[in-house]
């Protein structure tokens, strides 16, 4: 039965999963991909400057930035060839005085028709491809987010958003897991500067899993050296995204946003450009050049990783890895394109992304007139 071993892959995911509730420092890693070509293109660098309906994913705060009507926003991407598909969807209503701002969120990201092979292989060792079927694993995140104005004057501003967020994941019929979390944001707009801070997961988010398997999947399992699991908790440590931003005028119709964030993670030692236990620091730079409110081009770069040289023959040699990230838009009246071109690993391993994203205005004819003429 040893070659039956090869296709348990699939399990590997959440049969790693402790008795125990414990801190996974990747968890709920789909939840960190990001919303919006625009932050994509930008490195993700936004929490200071994000004023739109994706604020409910990057600094709730942010969301008071969406004023007079309804806001949608969409994007879809695929990954690895399609293999992976990811989707966002957000609406948000601004309060009558602007003052105040309530948005929904919805986030998924899966790889479908998955082979499930524990029962490719019969007892005697023949192979019976009818009995291989397909599964999907999915996870999905759905937020509620609420933000308003604790201070405003000509020179500076502040706001204030939290997110509820709920979260389930699912591998096919064999596990699932909901989780609870909140996040909290603040923004600060002080002259020509913005300044943010999105505080993640601050309750430590937690996911709590449960396993059904058939009587005969679980001899399968057993037969196979395979643990089979049972009920468990898995925790996510908050985590703290700081940010500054400032625009800089071209000219009468054009300037340009520049934007910095430090990403603090709490759960040990990462790789990346600070990196201590138990705190590690994550830089993300965005640039935005603006042409009269109507076309954006947009560049970022995040993720520095220390990584080994493939140029070395010792295999010893460390360089600096990173991911870039450009992008373009346009705005036509009500509705702005997003145009994202991303890479998910680094500038030297090819796994570039094209992604695209909507945001349509829901603006009310009637209700613009009258403000109008008044």
């Amino acid at each position: 039965m040893k070659s039956t071993r090869i296709y348990f892959t699939f399990l590997a995911a959440f049969l790693c999963l402790g008795a125990s509730a414990q801190f996974r420092k990747y968890s709920n890693e789909f939840l960190n991909i990001g919303a919006g070509a625009r932050g994509l293109a930008m490195g993700s660098a936004q929490v200071a400057s994000v004023n739109d309906g994706t604020a409910g994913y990057w600094n709730p705060a942010g969301l008071v930035g969406v004023k007079d009507h309804p806001q949608i926003n969409l994007m879809h991407a695929e990954y690895f060839a399609g293999i992976g598909k990811y989707d966002y969807a957000s609406i948000a209503f601004p309060s009558a005085n602007n003052k105040r701002t309530v948005a929904l969120t919805g986030l998924r990201f899966a790889v479908d028709d998955i082979p499930n092979t524990l029962f490719l292989v019969e007892p005697d060792g023949s192979y019976n491809y009818d009995n291989v079927t397909a599964f999907s694993s999915a996870d999905y995140g759905f937020l509620v987010s609420f933000a308003q104005k604790l201070k405003e004057k000509e020179n500076k501003n502040i706001h204030f958003g939290l997110n509820a967020k709920v979260i389930h994941r699912s591998v096919g019929k064999f596990a699932k897991a909901w989780g609870f979390g909140i996040d909290a944001g603040v923004q600060i707009i002080h002259h020509k500067w913005k300044f943010g801070l999105s505080a993640r997961d601050i309750t430590s988010t937690f996911n709590a899993w449960s396993f059904t398997f058939t009587e005969r999947e679980k001899e399968a399992l057993y037969l196979t050296n395979n643990k089979i699991p049972v009920k468990s908790t898995e925790m996510t440590a908050p985590r703290l995204i700081v940010g500054a931003a400032r625009d800089f005028k071209l000219g009468k119709k054009t300037s340009l946003l520049a934007e910095a964030n430090l990403d603090l993670t709490f759960d040990g030692r990462r790789n990346t450009v600070i990196s201590t236990d138990p705190l590690s620091v994550d830089p993300k730079l965005g640039l935005e050049l603006n042409v009269n409110s109507v076309f954006f081009l947009r560049t970022g770069i995040n993720n520095f990783q220390r990584a080994l040289d493939d140029n070395d023959i010792t295999n010893q040699k460390k360089v600096w890895i990173y991911q870039p990230s450009v992008g373009a838009g346009f705005k036509v009246q009500t509705v702005t394109i997003d145009y994202a071109f991303t890479n998910l690993a680094n500038q030297s391993n090819p796994l570039f992304t094209h992604v695209f994203s909507l945001r349509l205005d829901m603006v009310n004819n009637d209700k613009t007139k009258a403000k109008k003429k008044k």
